[in-house]
């Protein structure tokens, strides 16, 4: 199922995979220390997750309770699948060399990384063939003065 989450609704699902379920209560007094947003706003952007069924929620006693129906790890990768199949094929190893340098990762990622980047060396092609549009095709290199 791909994720379709709005950078307000991010945080409010960062705030639910923190906390675990969560009352509206709960979520509007968290929320508006972060932020300015009113209690209305909150409520219609977990309308909004619930209607996406990224949210569902229950009823305990007068308060509604939240509970997250994606898990972060699967609405991180999905949204990364999603942005990568919009970028040239050719350039997809830059952004990721860009990404890794201002990410900070922790030591048993960076193992990781490497392992599978030299589980991939040995059928990895020279180059990748870009995807573009046919016309851009022959002259692919141009993004990169972009």
């Amino acid at each position: 199922m791909p994720v379709d989450i709005t950078p307000a609704e991010w945080k409010i699902m960062r705030l639910l995979w923190s906390l675990g379920p969560s009352s509206t209560t709960e979520i509007i007094t968290e929320l508006q220390q972060q932020s300015d947003w009113t209690a209305s706003t909150i409520k219609t952007l977990l309308r909004r997750l619930c209607a996406k069924d990224l949210l569902t929620t229950t009823k305990d006693g007068r308060q509604f309770m939240y509970h997250p129906q994606v898990s972060e790890q699967l609405a991180m990768n999905d949204t990364a699948e999603a942005l990568f199949s919009q970028l040239c094929e050719m350039h997809k190893g830059q952004v990721l060399l860009d990404l890794v340098n201002k990410t900070e990762i922790s030591r048993a990622d960076i193992e990781a990384l490497q392992a599978k980047l030299a589980a991939k060396l040995p059928t990895a092609p020279e180059e990748v063939d870009c995807n573009c549009l046919p016309t851009r095709q022959s002259s692919c290199h141009e993004h990169e003065k972009e």
